[in-house]
């Protein structure tokens, strides 16, 4: 599976945008799916989980509440709806993916536990 992130650009404080992931060479139905974003200078942050057999979402603290991760199994796509951006929002974001679909332990907050990881879209978001 292959994932590709899409949807970024520049944004004024208080916008919305929709991110999408399509993944491609592969179903991603049964996959744990997860954003991060990185913005410069930083590690990579936890911003939202789905899993889709259950319903199950998480989100980070700092987007909880404005951003929220939705999917499309016909489509294969997975998406990042965020309201009421703020200029510490910018960074680029991921999507990963991974087949376990448990979320005990966190598992899902830390990147380096993805097993695929796509390219990342920019998000810039101006005062």
């Amino acid at each position: 599976v292959q994932l590709q992130a899409s949807g970024g650009g520049s944004v004024q404080a208080g916008g919305s945008l929709r991110l999408s992931c399509a993944a491609s060479g592969g179903s991603i139905i049964e996959h744990g799916m997860g954003w991060f974003r990185q913005a410069p200078g930083k590690e990579r942050e936890f911003v939202a989980f789905s899993v889709w057999s259950d319903g199950t979402t998480r989100y980070g603290n700092s987007v909880k509440g404005r951003f929220t991760i939705s999917r499309n199994n016909a489509q294969n796509t997975v998406y990042l709806q965020m309201n009421r951006l703020k200029p510490e929002d910018t960074a680029v974001y991921y999507c990963e993916a991974d087949r376990r679909t448990h979320y005990d332990s966190f598992w899902y907050r830390r990147s380096v536990e993805y097993e695929i990881w796509g390219q990342g879209t920019l998000v810039t978001v101006s005062s």
